[in-house]
């Protein structure tokens, strides 16, 4: 079985690195040192503190295999590669809900990287199938659970 490949924009893969960073270099030793005290207070056997410590370091070094791997299989988006005649991944897209005449802005970006609550949105989700490929000015639906969506495309940025 292949990887799957991650994709990631330039800022996403930055995220990424710094967070693997911080978990080998500042996160190791902490756990280190939590379980090298714990050691000092005697049987190991019956100590919580030495149990729980020993637990985030297995939780770490899991955390730091995934990132270490993503990272491997990345395939990172560079602005000049995102279009801006046809949705694309790395896309800032103004959206206008016809039923409500709201305007939304969602940056299209892989499922790794996606966020609502800074309006990035993955390539894998019904919004992002949607718009995907499509241009400025076309009408998408978007199949919800609460019915249909419809958005047009007013704009496509890097």
């Amino acid at each position: 079985m292949s990887e799957k490949e991650v994709i990631l924009t330039v800022e996403g893969l930055k995220k990424l690195e710094e967070e693997l960073e911080y978990l080998k270099s500042v996160k190791r030793k902490e756990v280190a040192e939590r379980i090298k005290q714990a050691i000092e207070f005697g049987d190991i056997s019956e100590n919580s503190e030495y149990e729980d410590a020993k637990n985030e370091q297995a939780f770490i070094e899991g955390k730091i295999l995934t990132l270490e791997k993503k990272l491997r299989n990345a395939r990172v988006i560079e602005d000049n590669d995102v279009a801006t005649d046809v949705v694309s991944l790395g896309s800032k897209v103004l959206l206008k809900d016809l039923e409500y005449d709201d305007e939304l802005e969602y940056i299209l970006v892989g499922s790794m990287e996606a966020d609502p609550a800074e309006n990035k949105i993955s390539n894998e989700s019904p919004v992002g199938k949607a718009i995907l490929g499509q241009r400025i000015g076309t009408i998408v639906e978007v199949n919800v659970p609460a019915g249909v969506l419809k958005y047009q495309i007013l704009d496509i940025k890097r």
